[in-house]
């Protein structure tokens, strides 16, 4: 800005020197030439009237003077000059200013020299004889007293450079600094002169402007990261190079990445053969969605690419992990077939004790045993559809069940009574150790658990032993304990025994008839009621399951 202010400043100082001169010189000239023309007519006047008295003698006797005088006869003969010989002179009969004094009686002329350097005021009287007194006066042009005038005009032109670059210095340091002081933040308080005003309160309509859009713009992307950050699924946006642009919590997760570069290569993540086939169609414009196996587990890819006039600016990829759903269907799969395999063998059973007695196959005395296969077989039938359907309910209420307050000791003495006659027949000796403990739960479902460990306890056990029912309130927990002193299981099996169907060894427990869902209704009973399931099992001594229900959440 100072070299700015200094050109300008310089620029119009020499301007105005330059004009200055010109009109200096030009009013010293009409000025210097009215004063001589003033002082050649009085002088010639003066001189006129002594000459009429003493004629050339008078002229002769006057010393010599700046004043150039010629007396010219009537025909332009030259009959004295103060200068020159006049047997020299051509005859100035032609001359301007004579011409105009024969005619008027006087005449003015002015002549420049060959250079321009100087000129001459001629004025010229006619006497009363009719001959010619001239007065020349030789001065310098306007020309010359400017180029005369050139030393002075450096001298002043230097002075006005430094004056010039002391007053931009100065002029600018004024300007500049308000300036510098100005705080952007809130420029419509600063105090500077008014002409910055209206482009102080601009600047701070565009800081309001500014200042909302950023913060809208901040807004928008932490919604977007609260919403992207919280989801289950992965998600990833990629340029129009498969850079990535942002990947949240969820996709970082699945990866198995901790953290993404800025504008890493999203190839760089996975390189697997089908994540990179659905990169590359994504990325020629094409939707395109692949199953991957990682680890164990099953994940879907969708890749959708994000197109802007027609061309494919990047790439949304959104990866789900559908093990659990993978697995569900297995189990599915796995369940039907069970299903059909349990439920075809009482059924085949019944048909064929049907099928003997209604082709008369059987004897009169062997109706009842056969009617009593047909009972216990269609019992059995019952029993299974009815775990069924209870493990279904429980599938279908793990979100929407009502929970209320439940004493647990309520329901361990009612199934304690439930199973009286059961154990008496095995002459099993049944324990109750129960103390009050409230918790959150679905009754029937939690007599459920319950009854399904004691039947087991009993079923599995030896004659003459015995079972305990404990129920116990901890400071963060409720325990229930059933233990028995039967078979107990086998070690390779006690990892399977709360599957579905899963029955232990028929070698153990021939004797034993169940439909192997039991263990299963506790295990999803425990999962409702955010329960955990520990055992204990020695084979041939006993084994000892605890239902423990936390606290934390009442």
């Amino acid at each position: 800005m100072t070299k700015r202010i200094f050109r300008a400043i310089f620029n119009v100082s020499l301007l105005i020197l330059i004009a200055s001169t010109f009109i200096l010189v030009a009013f010293v000239g009409d000025y210097n030439s009215d004063r001589t023309k003033e002082a050649m007519h009085a002088d010639a006047v003066y001189i006129a009237k002594a000459m009429e008295t003493e004629g050339i003698s008078y002229l002769e006797q006057l010393p010599k003077q700046n004043q150039r005088i010629t007396w010219i006869d009537t025909d332009g003969t030259v009959l004295y000059d103060s200068y020159v010989d006049v047997s020299q002179m051509e005859n100035h009969g032609e001359r301007e200013e004579v011409v105009e004094a024969l005619n008027t009686g006087r005449g003015e002329s002015t002549r420049h020299s060959t250079t321009l350097a100087e000129k001459t005021e001629n004025y010229a009287i006619k006497l009363s004889d009719g001959t010619i007194l001239r007065l020349s006066v030789t001065s310098l042009s306007a020309l010359s007293i400017f180029l005369s005038m050139t030393q002075l005009l450096a001298l002043v032109l230097v002075i006005a450079l430094i004056l010039a670059g002391f007053l931009a210095s100065k002029t600018s340091k004024s300007i500049v600094k308000p300036l510098e002081n100005v705080d952007l933040e809130h420029p419509e308080q600063a105090e500077i002169y008014d002409e910055m005003a209206p482009f102080l309160r601009r600047i701070a309509v565009q800081n309001k402007l500014i200042n909302k859009q950023m913060q809208d713009r901040q807004r928008r992307q932490r919604e977007f990261e609260t919403i992207t950050e919280n989801m289950q699924e992965g998600l990833l946006v990629l340029d129009a190079r498969g850079e990535v642009l942002s990947c949240n919590k969820g996709a970082r997760r699945l990866l198995g990445v901790d953290r993404v570069p800025e504008k890493e290569n999203v190839f760089a993540l996975n390189r697997t053969e089908g994540f990179r086939r659905c990169i590359t169609a994504a990325l020629a414009g094409s939707h395109e969605e692949v199953t991957m196996e990682s680890d164990g587990r099953s994940y879907q890819l969708l890749a959708n690419p994000v197109t802007e006039d027609s061309l494919v600016a990047g790439v949304v990829l959104l990866l789900f992990d559908n093990t659990e759903k993978a697995d569900r269907e297995k189990l599915r799969r796995e369940f039907t077939a069970n299903v059909s395999h349990e439920l075809k063998t009482p059924l085949t059973s019944i048909s064929g004790f049907a099928e003997i007695m209604k082709n008369g196959m059987v004897k009169a005395e062997d109706v009842p045993r056969f009617a009593n296969n047909i009972y216990e077989e269609a019992q059995r039938l019952i029993s299974m559809v009815q775990d069924i359907i209870q493990l279904s309910r429980l599938d279908e209420a793990q979100e929407n069940v009502e929970k209320t307050d439940v004493d647990v000791a309520l329901i361990a003495e009612t199934v304690a009574k439930r199973l009286e006659t059961q154990a008496a027949q095995k002459k099993i000796k049944f324990h109750l150790e129960t103390e009050t403990a409230v918790l959150s739960g679905v009754p029937h479902v939690l007599e459920e658990m319950i009854y399904n460990l004691c039947d087991n306890a009993i079923r599995y056990n030896k004659d003459n032993g015995s079972v305990t029912l404990k129920v116990e309130k901890h400071p963060d927990d409720i325990t229930v304990t059933v233990a028995d002193t039967g078979i107990g299981i086998p070690y390779g099996e006690q990892e399977r025994v709360f599957e579905r169907f899963y029955r232990v060894s028929r070698s153990r427990s021939k004797d034993v008839d169940g439909t192997g869902l039991g263990l299963s209704i506790v295990k999803h009973g425990a999962m409702l009621h955010n329960a955990t399931i520990s055992m204990d099992s020695e084979p041939g001594k006993g084994t000892e399951i605890r239902l423990i229900f936390s606290l934390a959440e009442k």
